[in-house]
Formats: C-alpha cells, sequence, structure tokens
C-alpha cells in the first residue's frame, strides 16, 4: 500500500521534563532504534509516522519532540494550540520529572482553549526497575487523576514504545468517530484527506477514557 495515502492526520506533542526519554522513544517508535547516547533536543524536533487504526483507514500521526528545558518553553508552547494528543512523560527513576507532570498537563491546557487535547501519561525507563523512585500505583493514581490512561515502557528495551503510541493514536481515532474532536479551519491537531467527502463511520464499542482539555 502507498505509505503517503492516508485519511486523517494526527498533530501529537511529547511533553515532559528534558532527559526524560522522549527522543528515545519517538526514535524506537519511528525507527526500531535505540541509541545509548542521543543529542538533546533544542526547541522541537519532527516526526512522521503512518498507522492503520482499522481496517481501510490510514493515519497519518505527526509528532512534535519538544525540549524540556525551561529556556525552550517560549518555543514549545507555540506548538500546543495546534495539537490533538499528548504524551507526558516522565522517568520512573527520576522523582522530580514525576512531580513535574502536572505543570505540563495545565500549561497545555492553558493554551489549547477552545480545542480539545486527549492524553495519556507514560511512565518511562521501566527497564531501571532497580533505580525506581515512582511506583506503579502512584503513577496510576496521578494517571486516574488527569483522566488518562498510563502506561509504562521503555525505549531501551522496547516494552511498550508501540501500545503507548498507538493507545493515544486510536483514542483521537475514537475522539473523532464519537465527534468528542472535529477538524476545524485553521486548525492542525486533525487534518482530513478528503474534508468535504470522507465520512467517518460510526463507533464500534466503548474506549479507554483519556484526559481531554480544556480542563
Amino acid at each position: 500500500m502507498d505509505l503517503t495515502l492516508w485519511q486523517y492526520q494526527f498533530r501529537i506533542i511529547m511533553l515532559g521534563d528534558s532527559t526524560v526519554g522522549k527522543s528515545s522513544m519517538l526514535k524506537r517508535y519511528t525507527e526500531d532504534l535505540f541509541l545509548e547516547t542521543i543529542n538533546q533536543t533544542v526547541g522541537v524536533d519532527f516526526y512522521v509516522h503512518f498507522l492503520e487504526v482499522e481496517p481501510g483507514t490510514r493515519v497519518k500521526l505527526q509528532f512534535w519532540d519538544t525540549a524540556g528545558q525551561e529556556r525552550f518553553r517560549s518555543v514549545t508552547r507555540s506548538y500546543y494550540r495546534n495539537s490533538v494528543g499528548g504524551l507526558l512523560v516522565f522517568d520512573v527513576a527520576n522523582r522530580a520529572s514525576f512531580e513535574h507532570v502536572r505543570e505540563w498537563h495545565a500549561e497545555v491546557c492553558e493554551h489549547v482553549t477552545p480545542h480539545a487535547v486527549l492524553f495519556v501519561l507514560v511512565g518511562h525507563k521501566s527497564d531501571r526497575e532497580a533505580e525506581r523512585a515512582v511506583s506503579r500505583a502512584e503513577a496510576e493514581r496521578l494517571a486516574a487523576q488527569l483522566g488518562a490512561p498510563y502506561v509504562e515502557a521503555s525505549a531501551r528495551t522496547g516494552h511498550n514504545i508501540r501500545a503507548a503510541f498507538e493507545l493515544l493514536a486510536r483514542r483521537v481515532y475514537q475522539g473523532l468517530l464519537s465527534g468528542e474532536v472535529r477538524p476545524r479551519e485553521g486548525w492542525d491537531g486533525v487534518k482530513s484527506s478528503a474534508p468535504q467527502t470522507h465520512q467517518l463511520p460510526k463507533t464500534s464499542g466503548p474506549e479507554r477514557p483519556a484526559s481531554t482539555c480544556p480542563c
């Protein structure tokens, strides 16, 4: 199948402190590669991946990998408004990165109005079990408070990397089916390849809950 053909484009933003492994997650998902050292993101990096969310429906996933450092925040904020999905990432061995998740979530919510953003919370570097500083139960409680699913993943081993990204992509697609998310003129969060003619199928059942904004 020609990978240039897609019905929808979803713009997804990576959120979290510097060094939590956002770039490593994207590298593993889009190229199935893991690098022991990876250059720190400066500003925003861009990735593309294609996913068939159901038979006959192909989605172009456009990922924006944001720098976690405060000095780049004015640059990264400009990308929030045009995103429909957000992966909130923390390092399970870094307590501070977990404590900052609420700040990342609140900041996005503040900037997306009147659009909706759907979230998934990811506890990254799950291979570092011996160094764990955040329990799964505690992370699950935070996810529940944010209304987001929780996944633990490791770019090093590949564990749950695909599951994390595709959970969010399919959640956005279900949002389209239900009307929770709609393509809008002048908004790049969701684009349709044929907005005047492509008809959304009816949803086939419930989906796991995810956080939305406005919050």
